[in-house]
């Protein structure tokens, strides 16, 4: 309760200061105690995290503003955390770092949903189909949009291919790379048809969440 309370605070601000998406909740894994970022998560345990999470993002979404559910996933360091490789079994994986994910997304269903700067076993979280399609979209179902971090490095061309549809920010990404990539044929057109559509999907579902919010 007192976690969808926070919610509705966040949401008030976000609409005060006209800012549509708020970059929160972070529902990764408290692993060492003096990560950097254990501020902003919940806890060691996946199955509270997950739950204070769902709260939050209830909350924030509420008054018709958007929820962007993150670091997706195993981002569980500050030091070097943009070229970390997270070393783990399915198990493991699926049992703590996806799990407080897979329970805020198919219970509070955020618009938007962060990936992380790190690798998992060797491929970018960022630019991965088993991650990112398979798992997020095809298993739990979420239809909303995908964004990278901030100043990320990975290959963007890597990222739009493998369901990663927004780069921020704009100087992150050299557009000059990516129309030539599409002209190429590296990028095809229904790969870019599919991110707009998630895109424009979360816009259109915050526009009617905010409008029935203000009728009431």
């Amino acid at each position: 309760e007192v976690c969808y309370q926070v919610g509705t605070a966040a949401a008030r601000e976000l609409k005060e200061n006209n800012i549509g998406v708020w970059l929160a909740p972070g529902v990764n894994i408290h692993r060492n105690p003096l990560c950097g970022r254990n501020f902003e998560y919940y806890s060691e345990d996946p199955l509270l995290t997950g739950k204070m999470a769902a709260a939050m993002v209830r909350g924030v979404q509420s008054m018709g503003t958007g929820a962007c559910v993150k670091h997706f996933v195993c981002n569980e360091q500050e030091s070097k955390k943009l070229d970390s490789n997270s070393i783990l079994s399915e198990r493991a994986l699926r049992q703590l770092y996806l799990y407080a994910f897979e329970i805020a997304i198919k219970t509070s269903d955020p618009v938007a949903v962060m990936t992380s700067y790190n690798h998992v076993n060797g491929k970018p979280a960022s630019a991965s189909y088993d991650l990112l399609v398979n798992i997020l979209r095809k298993e739990w179902g979420f239809d909303g949009m995908i964004t990278g971090d901030w100043n990320n490095t990975k290959d963007p061309i890597d990222e739009i291919n493998n369901g990663n549809g927004v780069r921020q920010p704009a100087s992150f990404c050299n557009l000059d790379v990516i129309y030539a990539a599409i002209d190429s044929g590296e990028i095809e057109r229904e790969t870019l048809v599919e991110g707009a559509k998630n895109l424009l999907r979360a816009l259109i579902r915050m526009e009617n969440n905010y409008s029935a919010n203000e009728r009431c």
